[in-house]
């Protein structure tokens, strides 16, 4: 017969009489060999199935966007830099060129204008030379060596850009005319040129001087 001390209800019945019984209590540990594998190692708290599936998002994207790298942050960064020096020398360049530009044209108006002037002055101090040489023409006296010489300076000075006006018959021009002495014509119907005491010369369209003549103006 067996005595109530030799076995003690368990859940699954009574322990036979000797046989080792587990540990009680809150503090006791449960062996290697009797822990369940769900609460071993990082596995633990993994849901039943494996690991959840991932999807794209609405725009195609899986999971969060990463942020840029570093080195094509930098990259981008010298691009745009590089971008804006190079723009900045470009309008430097064309701000150069269109200077320039000016200048040239400044210089070469100024040249032309300096040239014009030297050459009216050379011509303006021949034209009492030209005045003279018409003088001894009309009186028959620009004959041998001196109408070679005549005819070889008045070709010159027509090469220069100088021609002569102012004839007999002309209409008066203020512009262009220096009227010494006026008279009247029934023969005229406007103010008309009579006698032409000294030519008048132009380089152009400027009047080197004015042709000085007399008039006859028509009768009232």
């Amino acid at each position: 017969m067996t005595s109530p001390h030799d076995e003690t209800p368990g859940a699954d019945g009574p322990f036979e009489t000797g046989a080792e019984r587990p540990p009680q209590g809150p503090d006791a540990r449960v062996p290697e060999e009797g822990r369940s594998p769900v609460s071993k190692g990082p596995e633990e708290g993994r849901r039943p199935g494996g690991d959840p599936e991932v999807h794209p998002d609405a725009e195609g994207f899986f999971g969060e966007e990463t942020e840029a790298e570093p080195d094509d942050q930098a990259a981008s960064d010298e691009l745009l830099l590089a971008q804006t020096a190079l723009a900045e020398r470009t309008l430097d360049l064309q701000r150069l060129q269109a200077e320039f530009l000016n200048y040239k044209r400044r210089v070469d108006r100024d040249r032309e204008l300096i040239q014009q002037n030297a050459t009216f002055s050379v011509l303006s101090g021949l034209l009492p030379v030209l005045d003279d040489i018409d003088r001894a023409r009309e009186h028959g006296e620009v004959e041998g060596g001196f109408k070679a010489v005549a005819d070889s300076l008045e070709r010159i000075v027509t090469s220069l850009g100088l021609t002569k006006f102012g004839a007999k018959g002309d209409e008066f021009d203020p512009n262009v005319h220096e009227a010494l002495m006026h008279g009247h014509s029934p023969d005229v119907t406007t103010t008309t040129v009579d006698v032409v005491a000294h030519a008048g010369y132009r380089i152009g369209d400027r009047v080197v001087r004015a042709a000085k003549v007399t008039v006859l103006d028509p009768e009232s």
